[in-house]
């Protein structure tokens, strides 16, 4: 039996699935999870000393790769000093100001532990600010497991969401539209028929947990026309997509500015951090100075601000997301050229450091869309290629990410390995 069958097993007497996260359970791509030991650059190894290449990086936040030198040293400076404090630091207000600077949609920010906790805050906060109760989110947008946020679309348009999760109140989830990406005739009906209840639209402006789907520029200049007109808070949740896909996040790409954004992964540097913000007035509604409650014993950790700080520095280099973004387009047009020389139905897309991969003919733009992807024939091309010792994400349902870390030599052989891949799969 090899040590991560024998890790599994022991961990499911103890761990419910024998995970602390769902995904990681293979449950969807079958087999056996990979239970990992250490990580360097582009690469990590598993507990049977089996070396692969990364393509998820801590499911986005390893935007430097593995254990980067410059990061290392600052979470070791002042790991010396105390691990937790409970009480303000000053690196609290240089991460602060570093994401204003960077994102200026952000006028206040507030730290916190993970991206469910931003996203479930931002929306108290917009519910608080408004003095209303509906929250519009749409179809395949994941924002973390927020009661509210857990919800699929009832049976016609404008009915009331149904709870996706057990323990999920019916009397919680009937607050929460769901509608479908990317339709601007949808969302302009939702607002006609209700739009003065509606305290905010919540939506990933670069979907990554449907695998990576762009919103298309009229639908978010849409949303932010919507929601100016009839006083909702807009959120954008780029805890995935912020300073993945450009330095100023999916807003600067699309020029869209949002009441609210929410942060995470790449703002932790690995280590486990978050953070909402946006507008003055809006946050000026937070305890201790309004009546919108919300605290976090660990939030501010100073070893993850240090981590997170330190990358946010780094990422600012001349030219790093021309060259992550070159990369990752490299590693697409290879892969897309592998599957169809095999006669494959494949397509890609990536934007900065993100990519999806496809089993259909055509990039997709809706959680509909996504579910025509030949998902047995997914399952089959991961295995090929976690045998092979690249780990894609274990989900047809999942973007990848690329690191800095991944160079030429990196890219190319991922693209060596998927031309064999493709040509089984074909065959």
């Amino acid at each position: 039996m090899s040590r991560n069958q024998a890790l599994f097993e022991r961990a499911q007497q103890t761990i419910p699935g024998g995970v602390n996260s769902p995904v990681r359970a293979f449950r969807s791509v079958g087999g056996t999870p990979r239970f990992i030991e250490r990580a360097q650059g582009p690469y990590f190894w598993d507990a049977d000393g089996q070396r692969y290449i990364d393509y998820i990086g801590s499911w986005g936040p390893m935007i430097l790769g593995h254990v980067h030198p410059d990061v290392l040293d600052a979470v070791q400076r002042v790991l010396v000093n105390g691990f937790s404090f409970g009480a303000p630091t000053e690196a609290e207000v240089e991460i602060a100001e570093e994401i204003c600077k960077l994102m200026p949609s952000i006028e206040q920010v507030r730290m916190v532990s993970s991206g469910t906790e931003a996203t479930m805050s931002a929306l108290r906060l917009a519910r608080g600010f408004t003095n209303r109760s509906r929250i519009i989110k749409f179809e395949g947008c994941y924002h973390g497991h927020a009661d509210s946020l857990l919800v699929k679309a009832g049976s016609g348009l404008l009915t009331f969401g149904n709870p996706t999760s057990a323990g999920v109140p019916v009397d919680i989830a009937k607050h929460t539209t769901v509608l479908e990406y990317n339709n601007v005739e949808a969302l302009e009906e939702a607002f006609n028929a209700f739009g003065n209840e509606i305290a905010s639209v919540i939506v990933e402006p670069v979907a990554g947990n449907m695998n990576l789907v762009r919103a298309t520029p009229a639908f978010l200049q849409a949303l932010r026309r919507l929601t100016s007109e009839y006083g909702s808070v807009l959120i954008f949740d780029e805890v995935m997509c912020g300073f993945r896909v450009a330095l100023g996040g999916a807003q600067q790409v699309y020029g869209i500015t949002p009441d609210l954004t929410c942060l995470g992964k790449v703002i932790g540097g690995g280590m486990p951090a978050a953070a909402f913000g946006g507008r003055r007035d809006i946050m000026a509604h937070l305890a201790p100075l309004g009546g919108v409650y919300q605290a976090g014993t660990l939030s501010g950790n100073p070893i993850a601000v240090a981590a997170g700080l330190k990358t946010l520095q780094l990422i600012q280099a001349p030219g790093f997301y021309d060259q992550l973004a070159r990369q990752t387009a490299r590693l697409v047009s290879g892969l897309t050229e592998a599957a169809h020389a095999a006669k494959v139905p494949f397509a890609a897309d990536s934007i900065g450091g993100m990519f999806g991969l496809y089993f259909t003919d055509a990039i997709p733009r809706s959680f509909a869309d996504i579910s025509h992807c030949d998902v047995p024939r997914f399952n089959a091309f991961f295995h090929k290629m976690l045998d092979a010792g690249v780990y894609f994400a274990p989900s047809a349902y999942e973007a990848g990410f690329v690191s800095s870390a991944h160079d030429d030599a990196v890219i190319d052989t991922t693209v060596d390995l998927a031309r064999q891949a493709f040509a089984a799969l074909h065959a």
